[in-house]
């Protein structure tokens, strides 16, 4: 488990900075146990480690007009290595896709997609997904609402796993 590399201060910085990543070092360092030098180079080499991937602001997609969202499932035709990754990339170039996740089963990948209005989704289902090489299928789902989005991983979930494990 790859949490286990981690000290307990280590584990305490990414959890604090997953709640507020805008919290100063002083802050954190309060709120961690140890005094600012150290917290900061101990940020730094979690985050040259690829324990901490970027900082971002949570932003409000309906506030900023963009009223639908939508899943999209989808099967390509091949699954050879180098199909999957064309994929990969072309919902990569594509901005109203957000997420893409790639399945096993009968579904090849999930893309989370994000648009202003279901025009402007459709446009992009008919136009760009659905025209894509490789795609053999796609099927949606409108978000009606969401109920939970919490990004990053449960680290009261880990603690326990370590505490189990120690």
């Amino acid at each position: 488990m790859a949490g286990n590399k981690l000290d307990e201060i280590d584990r305490k910085i990414l959890a604090e900075l997953q709640a507020d990543g805008r919290m100063t070092n002083v802050e954190l360092a309060k709120r961690v146990g140890i005094s600012a030098p150290p917290c900061l180079r101990r940020v730094r080499t979690l985050e040259e480690a690829g324990y901490i991937r970027g900082y971002h602001a949570d932003v409000n997609p309906r506030e900023l007009g963009f009223e639908v969202q939508v899943f999209a499932m989808v099967r390509l035709h091949s699954q050879a290595e180098v199909d999957l990754s064309a994929f990969e990339k072309r919902c990569q170039e594509w901005p109203l896709v957000r997420e893409c996740h790639m399945l096993n089963g009968e579904i090849d990948f999930v893309l989370k997609c994000a648009a202003p209005d279901l025009s402007t989704f459709q446009s992009f289902l008919t136009g760009h997904l659905t025209a894509a090489d490789n795609v053999a299928s796609v099927k949606t789902s409108l978000v009606i609402r969401c109920a939970k989005d919490e990004p990053g991983v449960p680290f009261d979930v880990l603690e326990e796993r370590l505490a189990r494990h120690a």
